[in-house]
């Protein structure tokens, strides 16, 4: 599956526990009818992905739909999900620095050699 729009957030890397699990979120807003704030995490390695991306870049996000089930103290059963990704792309071409527009070659012109003296000024101005 895949996400695709403008990044709005991408906050730090987070580590937790001595196991040195670490995860990375980033929040891109959906450009549709309804736009979505759609928050994904990126997990261990893949936290290091999101290094090169900012606020403001247009995405495209594959993802991961992860579900988990999980049973507190009093003995109730509770659902969880959560959106991986594990690949990102730059939707923005890049932009070639503009070069000046070319110029026309300059044509060599033979020199004159049949040039008259009286012939110097006969322009009618």
């Amino acid at each position: 599956m895949e996400v695709q729009g403008k990044v709005k957030l991408v906050s730090e890397t987070q580590t937790f526990g001595n196991n040195g699990f670490r995860k990375r979120e980033i929040v891109v807003t959906t450009e549709e009818q309804y736009p979505q704030h759609i928050m994904i995490e990126f997990i261990q390695d893949k936290c290091d992905l999101l290094d090169n991306y900012q606020v403001g870049q247009d995405v495209k996000i594959s993802i991961n739909l992860r579900g988990r089930e999980w049973v507190n103290p009093q003995g109730e059963t509770k659902y969880f999900n959560s959106i991986q990704g594990w690949r990102i792309e730059n939707l923005q071409a890049s932009v070639p620095p503009s070069a000046p527009a070319p110029t026309p070659p300059v044509e060599a012109f033979e020199p004159v050699t049949d040039l008259k003296e009286e012939d110097h000024d006969d322009l009618p101005f």
